[in-house]
């Protein structure tokens, strides 16, 4: 099989993997199958339509949508006509949605839902390139974008023989989609991708994913995110079944009605997972809390190739048939492969979820990488934990003399959008690529991440933190959610802590330690020496200049939508250091102690934008 541009692979199913179910959402309670041939034929009609509104080679559409059937008949209908499709998350400021929207220069959008309308409608009215805004969704007084298909329908017999040769004429080098990145710091960029950027990634990873024809893949990180696209083509190449979640509340029951045989996440996601199977675990008592506990302590010290023995490994049997079987359950029972990216996975996890056969395979790459550079296998010793794998045989990797990972290859953007002088930045003369990240490379080709160049700082003492690293370490703690590391010029490295409120909560009750609120517990005396006796633990594992010297609790959450985080979920470090200055200040002792729900009152009216 040679893939070179999107809308091959559908072409492919429809003559080698034709199926009853090529794709399928639950919507209102039931399940909506969509088989190969009616794929092929709503993306036909679309493709008929957008011609018969004058849409050609070039022009732009972008959409603002939730994972379903319909972003793969839109998006494969603009691909084989040559149309750019531009996906824009949801989430993301609304300023930024404007500058999106007027810098891509989109002719037209596409929403989901009456929610994301009402959010696009007054941008999108400000922008006179947007020539109409469809919905797939019903909503009064808007077109839906099923017209677009029925349109084409009735101009079928006049488009049939133009969309072949279209088709025959977009190259695999022909610009696919514009995905502007979603970056912690600044404007957007956007990162233009080839048909052949996606499909060359594809094909180097084709026969890495242990999956077959007719297999079951769920589907519910935002198809805008450049690792969920890749992975959605790249299972509809191996011929299998695609399932869109009905809603982020609704995946526990979607696996279980689904019971696929993977899925792609981001470690966050991972994170939460894992912390739910450990609170469920302290509730167990007598021999079942002895038995699960051990099995936790067995997973954690998983390593790879039998290295721990046999009696080990015999121990590790019976944890598997008796603990972590329930596990793989409450997956669905059948998963063959979880693919892990977007940022750093905590090693812990990588072994526990292994110890338990539930595969987790960790990659890496960037969004201008469209995105894989290297990953993991299923298997040692091109699996190794706390490494992202062995990079791709089509892509070229080499460590510059600073240590930073650069990058060549098929899959490497074609530049960002109206902005040469950022490309001449990230791509030398040489057409290597300068990601932002160090690592090294060794047996197997294997890579490893050792810091995040774009994300360092250093201390006044000259020592440099790669914040990431030292934030993964104190999530492993049952007693922290989420956590900021700051220090940049400063003397000791410092953090804003977000309780895990759950499992803090079981605390106080086991201590008898009366609260009226979150914001009344984090004051507690008690509870902010809870978190120095644990900080305290944790910094024994670390170097004396990665250590946390002093921190400061918040009880207020952070989401894409408030701006702290950014939609792959990755902590926005610039907003969030300017959301908690106060607290800050205090930590370092340029002022005194400060009211916590006066704080919150400034964070109200700090700009999610900068």
């Amino acid at each position: 099989m040679k893939l070179k541009r999107n809308f091959d692979i559908l072409d492919y199913n429809v003559k080698e993997n034709n199926r009853k179910v090529a794709l399928s959402i639950k919507r209102n309670g039931k399940w909506e199958n969509f088989s190969t041939n009616q794929y092929k034929e709503t993306v036909d009609n679309f493709s008929f339509g957008l011609l018969a509104m004058g849409f050609k080679k070039g022009d732009k559409i972008l959409t603002i949508s939730n994972n379903r059937p319909e972003w793969n008949f839109a998006d494969m209908g603009m691909g084989q006509i040559g149309v750019v499709h531009v996906p824009v998350y949801p989430n993301i400021a609304q300023s930024e949605q404007l500058y999106i929207i007027e810098h891509s220069d989109a002719r037209m959008i596409i929403v989901s839902s009456h929610e994301f309308y009402n959010r696009i409608k007054p941008l999108a009215d400000k922008v006179k390139a947007i020539e109409k805004i469809y919905s797939y969704d019903k909503i009064a007084g808007v077109p839906l974008w099923n017209e677009i298909v029925e349109l084409g329908k009735q101009h079928k017999v006049e488009y049939e023989k133009k969309l072949s040769k279209i088709k025959d004429s977009i190259t695999k080098d022909d610009l696919l989609s514009i995905i502007y990145t979603s970056g912690t710091t600044g404007r957007s960029k956007g990162v233009m991708l080839s048909h052949y950027n996606f499909m060359s990634n594809i094909m180097a990873t084709h026969n890495i994913l242990p999956l077959q024809i007719g297999d079951r893949w769920l589907s519910f990180l935002p198809m805008c995110h450049v690792l969920e696209r890749m992975v959605n083509y790249l299972v509809q190449a191996k011929g299998c079944e695609v399932y869109y979640v009905e809603s982020m509340d609704t995946i526990g029951e979607n696996l279980k009605e689904v019971n696929p045989h993977g899925f792609a996440t981001v470690p966050r996601v991972l994170e939460k997972l894992f912390d739910k199977i450990m609170l469920k675990g302290k509730e167990l008592t007598g021999i079942k809390r002895i038995l699960f506990d051990r099995a936790v302590s067995l997973g954690l010290r998983y390593e790879l190739n039998r290295a721990n023995g046999a009696w080990y490994e015999y121990q590790l049997k019976i944890a598997n048939k008796l603990i972590f079987s329930k596990w793989r359950e409450a997956l669905g029972g059948n998963i063959k492969v979880i693919v892990s990216g977007g940022a750093a996975l905590q090693p812990r996890l990588a072994r526990i979820f292994n110890a338990a056969h539930i595969p987790i395979t960790e990659g890496y790459g960037l969004t201008e990488t469209s995105p894989v550079i290297s990953v993991n296998y299923l298997k040692y010793p091109l699996l190794q934990f706390g490494s992202v794998g062995p990079v791709l045989n089509n892509v070229e990797v080499k460590i510059a003399g600073d240590g930073e990972i650069l990058m060549r290859g098929p899959s490497l953007m074609k530049g960002y959008y109206k902005d040469s002088v950022r490309t001449k930045e990230a791509v030398d003369a040489d057409g290597w690529f300068h990601t932002g990240d160090i690592g090294e490379l060794g047996a197997h080709n294997i890579l490893k991440i050792t810091d995040r160049k774009k994300e360092l700082f250093k201390l006044s003492t000259g020592k440099y933190i790669a914040p990431q690293i030292v934030e993964n370490r104190f999530k492993e703690s049952p007693l922290i959610d989420q956590l900021l590391v700051v220090g940049e010029g400063e003397k000791f490295a410092a953090a804003i802590i977000i309780p895990a409120f759950e499992y803090l909560h079981g605390w106080c009750f086991k201590k008898n330690l009366k609260y009226r609120d979150n914001t009344d517990l984090i004051g507690k005396v008690r509870v902010i020496q809870r978190y120095q006796k644990e900080l305290d633990h944790i910094n024994k594992t670390l170097g004396r200049h990665q250590q946390i010297k002093k921190f400061e609790l918040t009880c207020h959450n952070w989401a894409p939508e408030t701006g702290e985080l950014s939609p792959t979920l990755k902590l926005k470090r610039n907003y969030l250091k300017k959301l908690y200055k106060a607290k800050l200040d205090h930590i370092y002792g340029y002022t005194d102690k400060f009211d916590d729900r006066e704080q919150h009152e400034k964070q109200q009216n700090i700009d999610a934008d900068e």
